[in-house]
Parts: structure tokens; sequence; C-alpha cells
């Protein structure tokens, strides 16, 4: 970041600013500096790009600035932040921890559809002509349909029992019928 913000949060006495600003606070997050950057600039009333030539012509403007989302928004950034770092390293350990072929189907069935297509669509046909032979291609309303069972599994399976639980909601019940 900008030497210049970096000072300017030092004489506006906001320690958290000037962590975040110097990296000293998720240093391998840099949506964090963006974030607080942006909210600097927006409190400015500059776009983020004149925001160190405002810093270096009307410094207090900008210390002003850096106060007020120091105040408001530095603490409550840097914990959803630190939420988001302990949410990532709970997931990947995790998915660690699991046996390998508890999610081995995943990519399994990627490369199976996707064999599949490309088999169809091409392979199929080069084989063919190179043969000369007529090998029947797997009907495409198979091959979408097997498609659309693996995106429902792996992609999509709460989605549509969001959709079906919110559209039985909707239907009306009649008498005699569950």
């Amino acid at each position: 970041m900008s030497a210049a913000l970096i000072s300017l949060a030092l004489q506006a006495g906001a320690p958290l600013v000037r962590d975040i600003l110097s990296q000293r606070i998720g240093a391998q997050n840099a949506e964090l500096a963006e974030g607080v950057v942006g909210l600097i600039a927006r409190r400015a009333g500059v776009s983020v790009g004149e925001l160190p030539e405002i810093a270096k012509s009307n410094p207090d403007s900008v210390i002003d600035a850096i106060a007020d989302v120091e105040v408001q928004h530095a603490p409550g950034m840097v914990a959803l932040y630190a939420q988001e770092v302990e949410f990532a390293q709970a997931t990947l350990q995790a998915d660690q921890n699991g046996a390998p072929w508890t999610s081995a189907w995943r990519p399994a069935g990627m490369y199976l559809i996707g064999f599949l297509w490309l088999w169809n669509v091409v392979i199929l046909h080069v084989v063919n002509a190179i043969a000369k032979i007529a090998l029947p291609p797997v009907p495409f309303e198979q091959l979408l349909q097997l498609s659309g069972l693996y995106f429902g599994l792996y992609m999509g399976g709460h989605t549509v029992k969001d959709v079906i639980t919110k559209w039985a909601a909707r239907a009306p019940v009649k008498e005699g019928r569950l």
C-alpha cells in the first residue's frame, strides 16, 4: 500500500488500519486491504486511484476518513477475516481427515461424463471414419439425463430440495390428498 496512507493512519491513531494497510494483518489476503482502502476513499469522497494524491495534497480529510474507518469498520473487518481464515482451515482439515474414496466420485464422475460427451461428439465419429464402421452413439437424451443427475447430486442437491419445498408450500392442498 501507499506509504502516505500508512503514515496518515499512524497520525490518525488508527493502528488497525495501519496494520491492515502495511499487511501485518492478512498478509496473504489483499481483499482485506483493498476493502479498507475502498472505505477510506469513499469516506474521503474520492476514488481509490485519487486517494494517494489527496493524501499528499489534503492529508486532513484523509486522516478524518481513516479515523472514521478505524472506529466503524476495521474491527469488524478483521474479525470477519479471522473467521474466514478459521473456516478455511477447518474445511481443509475436514477434507484431509476424510477417506479418499468418500470424495473420489466427484472427479471420477466429471472425467466419466466429460469422456462420454467427447466420445459421443468427436471420438466416435473419428473412429467410425477411420475404421469404416458404424458404431452407434450414446443417445443424447440419456447422456443429458446422466449429466443432469450428476450435476444435481454434486452441484445442486440442496437447490433442488429448496425448489421442491418452496413449490410444495405454494401448491394448494386438496381434501383427500396428501
